[in-house]
């Protein structure tokens, strides 16, 4: 259980940048294209502060990490003006995959922070190991602990385990995930009305089935960059 609860805060840690990295990369992306709306509410921002919903980022992780179940949140969404935009279809496209293009590199920088410390010398190489264990396998070595070197592989390790999961759960097509507003530009009107439809249903969609949708592609993606990790 100990290990459980320090190891589910070093998750809670990560995810909340993770999700703040997310949102501020649809805000800066959608300020960039001309729509001032997230800029002015000062969301193009990493503090925690202005992104977090209460439930989504607090209570939604907390049941997760009372259940033994997946590190999973949301943030409050960022406010889009499309109007704003010069090309709209094309300009809420990418506005709406800079979101999850921010976690696919939030976990390319872990993973190359994790290759520094590997090959910094032997604590560095034992430290990325441990880390590796403790996250994959809820399992913390006490002598690990008396280190700086270990808390560090951690964070970066959940950096690249957080940021896949919320990378391609962003990506599931069902409202209201950015997938969603990507595949409603391509839906003929008639379709398009019955899909924002579901959406007053996605979240209970997304709840029961949104982890069994992304498993198999994360976990290969995951070894995908434990191979990498273990190459490089």
């Amino acid at each position: 259980m100990n290990a459980n609860i320090t190891l589910g805060i070093f998750e809670f840690v990560v995810l909340l940048f993770a999700l703040s990295f997310h949102e501020a990369a649809h805000a800066w992306m959608a300020s960039r294209l001309g729509d001032p709306t997230a800029r002015m509410l000062g969301r193009v921002t990493l503090n925690p502060i202005k992104h977090i919903d209460v439930f989504g980022t607090l209570l939604f992780p907390l049941i997760g990490l009372l259940t033994a179940g997946m590190m999973l949140g949301w943030a409050k969404p960022t406010p889009v003006t499309t109007r704003n935009f010069k090309h709209i279809v094309r300009d809420d496209i990418l506005t709406t995959l800079a979101g999850p293009f921010s976690n696919l590199l939030g976990a390319l920088m872990s993973l190359l922070v994790l290759i520094v410390i590997k090959h910094s010398g032997a604590a560095g190489y034992n430290a990325v190991g441990l880390a590796m264990e403790a996250a994959l396998y809820h399992v913390i070595d006490p002598a690990s602990m008396t280190g700086i070197l270990f808390p560090i592989a951690l964070i970066f390790y959940f950096g690249i385990f957080i940021n896949l999961i919320l990378l391609f759960f962003n990506l599931i097509p069902i409202p209201p995930l950015d997938g969603s507003h990507v595949i409603r530009h391509f839906l003929p009107y008639s379709a398009l009305r019955v899909y924002d439809a579901v959406g007053m249903y996605g979240i209970f969609l997304v709840f029961f089935f949104g982890g069994r949708l992304i498993s198999p592609v994360l976990y290969t993606a995951l070894g995908l960059f434990n191979g990498a990790l273990a190459a490089l």
